[in-house]
């Protein structure tokens, strides 16, 4: 099998860590976003992964070279020179996808961070005999979204409703599928959009099904939804493989330490923490609903809350960082240093608080 996720541009929402970082590249738990999809791909038998792309495919495919060897696995980039939205990239990787074997491909969105129950969406996709599946996730405010309609008993999916002012269903469009070959018939090597375009024209033709995602999901494409996201990913790992899960003295609730990270004494770590490669966090620190990317330095009695501490930075002594803080790549923190809601761009100094949220150039 062969599955397609859709990489796209330059991941302006995830500024200043996309600076560094083409976005599927930037941890999440502790391993670049793209690899829990990889991973799990591969898991259900998938050998060659595109990589549909419009900015810096060189960095993606020199940084995967490693995996593809580790995983056994094909990663190849299908290269747009203009943007073609959701859809259009279907088109220009056709004959990546179609083999002629009349093997379904998944397609994913790179955001996307859940429990990936592909096996199930395989047996599903199969047992219905439609064209197209896509996965949906239920959501407490549906008006904010697309809604898919659909049959409770069957699946099929009669129809889409943008962002309703009536409640029509609380189902959205969770950003992974399941496509026959034919589905690329439907698609002109043109911009174009997989939800307003193809979907509804394969649902007119009752061909469409649609499959309840169990478990969790977060689009992780913003800091916000980057920090919920790995609260609902550490609460799955509690769940499924709790041993992965730091214990001790000095951690609350779910925290995720990569083994080369040292912790010093009289911490207070979590809840919803990860703690990436070679970190070192000094004495008396306190962190929570954060994440600390690889080669961090935290020195004494600093507190950190709710916020995303990129690759390499340091942060001074009994410094308080809080409120949806980003520091992008190799920032320096001084001692004492107050950030409430600072997005500091990579290689700066920060020397003087930031009280209200602003970008630190």
């Amino acid at each position: 099998m062969k599955a397609l996720i859709l990489v796209g541009g330059f991941g302006t929402r995830l500024r200043p860590l996309t600076l560094s970082f083409p976005k599927p590249l930037v941890d999440f738990a502790n391993k670049p976003m793209i690899l829990h999809q990889i991973e799990a791909l591969k898991e259900v038998g998938v050998t060659e992964v595109v990589l549909a792309i419009n900015y810096r495919p060189e960095v993606m495919i020199n940084f995967l070279k490693d995996f593809e060897d580790k995983l056994g696995i094909t990663i190849t980039c299908s290269q747009e020179t203009e943007p073609l939205g959701t859809a259009g990239p279907l088109a220009l990787a056709r004959d990546k996808l179609a083999d002629g074997s009349g093997e379904p491909f998944f397609v994913l969105n790179s955001d996307v961070i859940s429990e990936y129950p592909f096996a199930e969406l395989i047996e599903f996709h199969k047992s219905h005999g439609g064209e197209a599946t896509i996965m949906v996730t239920k959501v407490d405010e549906p008006s904010k979204y697309g809604v898919v309609v659909m049959e409770e008993a069957t699946g099929r999916v009669d129809r889409f409703v943008e962002k309703p002012k009536i409640f029509v269903g609380n189902k959205i469009n969770a950003g992974i599928y399941l496509l026959n070959p034919s589905v690329l018939d439907r698609i002109e090597l043109r911009p174009t959009s997989i939800e307003k375009e193809v979907f509804p024209q394969i649902a007119a033709d009752q061909k469409l099904y649609a499959m309840v995602l169990p478990g969790f999901w977060m689009d992780v494409g913003q800091p916000r939804d980057y920090i919920t996201g790995l609260r609902l990913y550490l609460d799955s790992l509690r769940k499924k493989s709790a041993a992965r899960l730091a214990t001790g003295a000095h951690v609350v609730g779910n925290v995720l330490v990569h083994e080369s990270a040292k912790i010093g004494e009289g911490c207070l770590i979590g809840p919803d923490v990860a703690i990436g490669p070679g970190c070192i966090v000094e004495d008396g620190v306190r962190l929570s609903r954060c994440t600390v990317m690889r080669g961090v330095r935290i020195k004494k009695h600093t507190c950190i809350s709710n916020s995303i501490i990129g690759w390499h930075s340091t942060v001074g002594q009994w410094a308080r960082i809080e409120n949806m803080t980003i520091l992008g790549e190799d920032v320096h923190v001084c001692d004492e240093v107050y950030s409430n809601g600072g997005v500091v761009l990579p290689h700066k100094e920060i020397k003087s608080s930031i009280l209200k949220p602003e970008i630190v150039m």
